[in-house]
């Protein structure tokens, strides 16, 4: 049961503020750039900042994101996200186990996972998940994933099914997140499509409109 001061995950595009793309950026000012676009929730992803560096950049996205009144996670750093005061985590099919991820942050933060398939969403449910991100819906290059791409019908598939609410992800953008909306996805992870944009804020907005827009025509698409 979610405690007062657990935030829910805000529905829609879920952007990731990646240190692996567009590293010549700082991780503050990409984050500045997707809540001026009006960023409800973001994930900070940091695979090659150093450690201090990491913790730096985590507790300054952490201050935007809660001025702004949007929810932070960090990608697997459960003692960054603790240090820095972040609303929780996503862990991944390497990462901490979702049940030490819980233990460690207590029940007032939010844990999300990583999963294939229902099978996978009902267990993270069990080891105290609040969300499972579902993929890859479509093929991506910004991450190597060792799985299948679902497609728009399988994600709709497992979306039907999971016990959770289900963030799309892989290679989602502009041209699709409207697509994985209207499958009944909660929210659609975003990397490169906003990051590599040329005014960042505004691919955020047209992303939030997108979103809606499949949310409202989600009627005309249902899962086999």
């Amino acid at each position: 049961m979610n405690l007062p001061d657990r935030p829910p995950l805000p529905r829609g595009p879920y952007l990731l503020c990646d240190d692996t793309v567009r590293p010549e950026l700082p991780l503050a000012e990409k984050a500045a750039r997707l809540l001026a676009g009006g960023a409800r929730v973001i994930q900070l992803r940091m695979k090659h900042t150093p450690p201090r560096e990491a913790l730096a950049a985590a507790r300054e996205v952490v201050a935007a994101c809660h001025k702004a009144g949007a929810v932070c996670l960090l990608n697997d750093r459960v003692d960054l996200a603790l240090l820095a005061g972040a609303d929780g985590v996503h862990v991944g099919d390497e990462d901490l186990p979702p049940e030490a991820a819980r233990e460690l942050l207590g029940p007032r933060k939010v844990v999300g996972v990583t999963v294939r398939n229902a099978a996978g969403a009902r267990a993270a449910k069990e080891a105290g998940a609040d969300y499972v991100g579902v993929g890859p819906v479509f093929g991506t290059t910004t991450k190597q994933v060792p799985a299948p791409v679902l497609g728009v019908e399988g994600f709709a598939v497992v979306v039907r099914d999971s016990p959770l609410p289900v963030v799309g992800i892989g290679g989602v953008g502009l041209a699709n997140i409207g697509q994985v909306a209207a499958a009944g996805a909660h929210g659609a992870a975003v990397v490169s499509d906003a990051l590599l944009a040329e005014d960042i804020a505004e691919r955020v907005r047209r992303l939030l409109a997108a979103f809606d827009s499949g949310v409202n025509g989600a009627s005309l698409v249902s899962a086999p």
